[in-house]
């Protein structure tokens, strides 16, 4: 197995080509995965939490279901808040590749490892266009797919082709073209339509998808005022983000990849060198391809670029901030009416309840309702100071909103009233102080009455000017 990371010492240019060549030549060298895959926060891979899929897009795991087994229980509903499935770049990404690109292929040859750097800009080519700005790619059509087809699996009674074909399902979607092609591909998944991306299996009476485009509710973060001025708009909301991103941790790794790819000192900016990281990401998710680029990081310079990723995302997005969790309001409300309405006593002559709610849109949709919803809540707050005992933190967007993320509120019929279970990416997880898999629905909404109670998006979004505090309960 050859080293996932290029010395940094002079090693001769003959040598580095032919490391260059049997690493890009030979399959038993190369695995089909990153050494690096599962650190690239919300640019990973749904497959980085869930490997077995790499086997069997289609496994599915039924004791993930856990209502109590002593109790007859059957699932009467199932709201999924999704996220779109692997894009592009965003335009301001592509620019910055773009920078990194022409920085290598102009300067490289200043340094030891210039000529293998050439060689690799003989393979690679800069192919990212800003037309491309973070669409939907057919990798992400595909994670739809597959979802629908895995979730239709686990609840066939509820995420049927005639409750879809009969439009009992409702769906929603931000009005981002990446979310929009996403509500479309679980759709087809739902239908069997789209089989190994190719749109076999077409079922000739489906013609339209259908869906409505509600940026209210998927993109909130947008239009609560309190939020885009205290925290989005506001640089000492994400101080922490900053200095860590200037601090002795990125310093390290910023240095040893200049001297990998032969650049002259401090020419490889933070925003370039995260550019390079992002690469391998990108390659990996859109075409499943082992970029050469993964080769320029270690696991230890992942984890860092991770972690600088994390508080991003922590200070913008999540806990840091009151107000971020709060401006998830309306989504919140959103989910509980549709429980209730679910969940509630109704006479035979009644309608039955309406069997699913898709919801697709972004990881700054999910993120702020897990955040409000007290999950990954760790002891000690991530701030720019205290990486190293921040290994074991439960807050890793790598593992919580890669593409195609998903948490699922799945509502149970059962003997001693309604349960609820919640997953997240498919795998059980707890709410807050509740230690059944899934508790009395009761106990769920008394877990929750100050926030059904209470948590007014005008109010807190419109009520109070200027910025929010921090959270001072982290």
């Amino acid at each position: 197995m050859f080293p996932a990371v290029l010395p940094s010492e002079r090693v001769p240019v003959a040598a580095l080509c032919l490391l260059l060549t049997r690493l890009s030549c030979s399959s038993l060298s190369v695995p089909d995965v990153p050494h690096i895959a599962a650190y690239f926060g919300t640019k990973t891979r749904y497959e980085e939490v869930n490997p077995h899929l790499l086997r069997d897009t289609s496994s599915v795991d039924a004791s993930v279901l856990r209502p109590p087994a002593a109790e007859r229980c059957s699932p009467v509903h199932l709201t999924a808040v999704i996220r779109h499935g692997s894009r592009y770049p965003t335009v301001k990404n592509i620019r910055r590749i773009q920078k990194l690109s022409e920085l290598v292929r102009t300067e490289a040859s200043r340094g030891p490892a210039g000529s293998w750097l050439h060689d690799l800009q003989s393979r690679w080519e800069m192919w990212y266009t800003e037309d491309m700005d973070g669409q939907l790619v057919a990798k992400g059509r595909d994670d739809l797919r597959q979802l629908a087809r895995r979730l239709a699996a686990l609840f066939p009674s509820l995420l049927s082709q005639e409750n879809v074909l009969d439009r009992r399902i409702r769906f929603r979607s931000s009005s981002k073209h990446r979310c929009v092609s996403s509500v479309e591909a679980f759709q087809e998944g739902l239908r069997g339509r789209g089989h190994d991306g190719d749109g076999s299996g077409d079922s000739p009476e489906v013609t339209e998808f259908s869906h409505e485009v509600d940026d209210e509710l998927m993109r909130f973060f947008e239009r609560c005022r309190g939020y885009v001025e205290g925290v989005e708009k506001n640089r000492t909301a994400t101080e922490e983000v900053e200095k860590f991103k200037h601090g002795a941790e990125m310093e390290e790794v910023r240095r040893r990849t200049e001297e990998r790819l032969g650049l002259h000192h401090h020419r490889l900016t933070p925003d370039l060198l995260e550019a390079a990281f992002f690469l391998c990401s990108y390659e990996l998710s859109i075409k499943s391809l082992h970029s050469p680029w993964c080769f320029l990081f270690n696991e230890d310079d992942a984890k860092v670029l991770e972690y600088k990723s994390d508080l991003k995302q922590y200070w913008k997005r999540s806990h840091g901030h009151v107000i971020s969790g709060l401006s998830s309001c309306p989504l919140f409300h959103h989910v509980f009416r549709s429980l209730d309405k679910a969940g509630r006593p109704r006479r035979s002559t009644e309608a039955s309840p309406e069997p699913a709610s898709i919801l697709l849109g972004h990881a700054e949709t999910l993120l702020p309702l897990l955040s409000l919803l007290g999950l990954y809540k760790d002891q000690t707050p991530p701030t720019a100071s205290n990486y190293l005992s921040q290994q074991g933190r439960s807050f890793r967007t790598s593992r919580i909103v890669p593409y195609a993320a998903n948490l699922l509120f799945v509502l149970y019929d059962c003997q001693r009233g309604p349960r609820l279970q919640l997953l997240i990416n498919e795998s059980p997880a707890r709410f807050p102080g509740l230690e059944e898999d899934a508790p009395l629905y009761r106990d769920v909404r008394a877990l929750y009455r100050h926030l059904l109670d209470g948590c007014d998006f005008h109010r807190e979004c419109e009520g109070r000017s200027g910025s929010r505090a921090p959270n001072t309960e982290l």
